[in-house]
């Protein structure tokens, strides 16, 4: 079984009037509107397939679950939250006519009834065009900037709008908001007619080209996603874009894509890809616009499907594109920042681990830190199948790299796992190896209650001197299956922030092979089936991996990472396996820690970082913006006066060693890891006093 698991662990959506109420066998109302041009209905198979994506779930998932009226609430406020997140679009008694069939739609998965997410659909398409109709009549006359009154943007606690009237009036503030961002930013209103009414229009334009396809894997997501974030359900035409995006994913700009309320967002920077090295592009940032070449027309893509504002970031390799961004933490009121990135394919030497080298003065005493950043967790499994001495994975990479920083006399060592969302869990096993004799690396329990245990392949200690790693909150995974491990060894110390909490193992199933209808127009469905634990018995579930001593973040884990979502398997534990620590460095956490606090409260940068933090959680806790053009403007020079600190970089220069393994004399141009460096250096200060 572990093998199996460790091959799916490579770890890596026209208007008219008219309404006939109706009412359902169950005696709930609810709307249908009859006299559209386009009515989406489901088709005739997906009866089969929700009965069969049903029982795989309740037979196969790793979590044990009832159908019961408890997650048909959760998928009723799962569903309507995709359609409509922001209440933007539907009424109260729109929302009241539905509400029957809250408690109803456990029973409805288990006889296959799937009316109900095609009515709600019809009836949210006929509000989207409404919206469509009013927007373009609203912005026939410029708005007046200089009323005192406010736009309500967090609408998550609001109530839905209990009339056309309260919804307009919604409308015009959002439209006006929407405006006065562009006047702002030196837009006349000509400009901003044509921009806003182009947007909405788009943003409807895609929902009306949804067909009965794209409503049932919503559906169905509704259903998968209630049970855990990491089970999901592909249509057919889903599945076979994933697998077009699997060997076209490193070609672009190098960054997946996510959407949040109306905004593209960069959920994840790709090691080695363009965003990657320019460093103008980070994670949560927003993209708003997107423009093609060094000369072209900005394409605004607010409210963009995902899939289509993907398809318009991407493109040749070689080719220029331009976007236009509002930097993670930044206020929405902020001036986009536009950047420029050349698209290009990022390869496997992008990515593989790099070796560097830092000077650091501590006490007046000279340290060599050797510093190897892991982007990701590597494998060439084909080029090792075929006995291709050249291939490449990343433990090999690091033992070459760990002979090179040898032969530098290092004093110590840095493993820095900032941003490695994971990969292959054997090079996971195989890298702690390096530094531990022998035993156990992690647990992995099975839907069917086993454990299986994965053990370091390597009797030997190839690294044996002091030793730290580094992580973030976007270390994930195989990442924390690393510094889990490093941490209960006691083998070094874990740094950073606290990380994802992605303890979880898929594997893809097809729908097809299972059906006993061979029409083969059936979906796949991505399954959880396993959970990690560490050698002491804790899950790297949902917690991730704590520090031995943190940084301070401006990400509040409650916001991003597996705790931040609602239907996320729970940290558990499970009987600790046998193993020997290597040494006993907790007892040196406390004074290790108190050096730090004194040295960040007199670093400029972590002052800066601090501010930062605090600005953040200002901006988070708003809800709504000022509609009063002097007011904005106040508030947009206090954001330029915040966008005026920038970071000193220092000049590095690069040496080669033996078997061209480059090493880079860095000055501390990376303050997190300058501290991280410092406090190796506390340790190593420590034992031999």
């Amino acid at each position: 079984m572990l093998k199996i698991i460790l091959l799916f662990a490579a770890l890596f959506l026209q208007h008219n009037s008219g309404f006939l109420l109706a009412k359902s066998t169950n005696t709930a109302k609810y709307l249908v509107w009859t006299d559209t041009l386009t009515i989406i209905k489901p088709a005739n198979h997906y009866q089969n397939e929700n009965q069969l994506l049903t029982s795989i779930l309740t037979r196969y998932h790793f979590k044990e679950f009832s159908i019961n009226d408890s997650l048909s609430n959760i998928i009723f406020d799962r569903y309507l939250s995709s359609l409509d997140h922001g209440k933007n679009y539907f009424l109260a008694e729109d929302i009241e006519s539905f509400n029957g069939f809250k408690s109803i739609l456990d029973d409805n998965l288990i006889k296959g009834d799937v009316q109900f997410y095609y009515d709600l659909f019809n009836l949210y398409l006929k509000r989207l065009n409404e919206r469509i109709i009013f927007i373009d009549k609203l912005l026939d006359v410029e708005f007046d900037y200089t009323i005192d009154e406010s736009y309500e943007f967090d609408r998550d606690k609001s109530d839905w709008a209990k009339d056309e009237t309260e919804l307009n009036e919604l409308w015009r503030k959002r439209l006006k908001n929407d405006a006065l961002t562009h006047k702002l930013n030196g837009k006349d209103w000509e400009f901003i007619q044509k921009t806003l009414r182009k947007r909405y229009k788009n943003y409807a334009d895609f929902l009306n080209k949804y067909n009965s396809e794209d409503v049932f894997q919503l559906a169905m997501n509704s259903f998968t996603q209630a049970i855990d974030p990491h089970t999901n359900y592909l249509s057919p035409v889903s599945s076979d874009n994933f697998k077009i995006d699997m060997s076209l994913s490193l070609e672009g700009i190098g960054a997946r894509l996510q959407t949040e309320d109306d905004y593209t967002k960069v959920a994840e920077i790709i090691p080695g890809g363009p965003a990657d090295k320019s460093g103008l592009l980070k994670a949560d940032d927003k993209i708003i616009a997107v423009a093609q070449g060094n000369d072209g027309e900005f394409e605004d893509i607010i409210g963009w499907r995902i899939t289509d504002a993907v398809k318009l970031i991407r493109g040749t390799k070689g080719t220029t594109v331009r976007l236009q961004i509002i930097k993670a933490g930044s206020d929405l009121n902020s001036k986009p920042m536009e950047i420029s990135l050349v698209r290009e394919k990022v390869k496997l030497e992008d990515q593989a681990a790099k070796g560097s080298i830092l000077e650091i003065i501590n006490e007046d005493k000279p340290f060599k830190i050797g510093v190897i950043d892991i982007p990701k967790f590597y494998n060439d499994f084909e080029g090792n199948r075929n006995g291709d001495s050249n291939s490449k994975s990343t433990t090999k990479d690091v033992k070459k790299i760990i002979d090179s920083l040898k032969i530098e006399n290092i004093d110590g060592l840095v493993i820095d796992l900032r941003d490695d969302g994971g990969g292959s869990l054997q090079e996971a096993i195989e890298l702690t190896g390096l530094f531990i004799k022998d035993g156990p690396v992690v647990q992995v329990k099975n839907s069917d209650g086993n454990v299986d245990i994965a053990t370091d392949p390597d009797p030997g200690i190839f690294y044996d001197g002091p030793l730290t790693v580094l992580v973030n909150r976007f270390s994930a995974s195989a990442s924390e299956i690393f510094a889990g491990a490093i941490q209960d060894y006691e083998r070094g110390f874990v740094l950073g922030e606290q990380t994802y909490g992605k303890g979880t193992v898929q594997n893809l199933i097809d729908l097809n092979r299972l059906s006993s209808k061979k029409n083969n127009d059936l979906g796949q469905i991505k399954i959880t089936i396993a959970k990690f634990y560490r050698i002491n018995g804790g899950s790297t579930q949902n917690l991730g991996v704590v520090p031995d001593i943190s940084y301070p973040t401006i990400i509040d884990p409650e916001d991003f990472g597996e705790s931040s979502e609602p239907s996320a398997l729970p940290w558990d534990e499970i009987s600790s396996t046998d193993f020997h620590k290597f040494s006993n460095i907790k007892k040196y956490i406390a004074t290790l820690s108190e050096k730090h606090q004194k040295r960040i409260a007199e670093s400029k940068d972590f002052n800066n970082l601090i501010k930062d933090i605090e600005e953040y959680k200002i901006n988070k806790n708003k809800t709504s913006i000022s509609l009063n053009e002097e007011i904005r403007k106040i508030e947009k020079e206090k954001e330029k006066l915040k966008e005026l600190n920038s970071d000193n970089i220092a000049n590095d220069e690069t040496q080669i060693v033996e078997d061209e393994i480059p090493i880079k004399n860095e000055k501390s141009k990376d303050y997190i890891l300058d501290e991280t460096a410092k406090i190796l250096t506390d340790f190593i200060l420590l034992t031999i006093g």
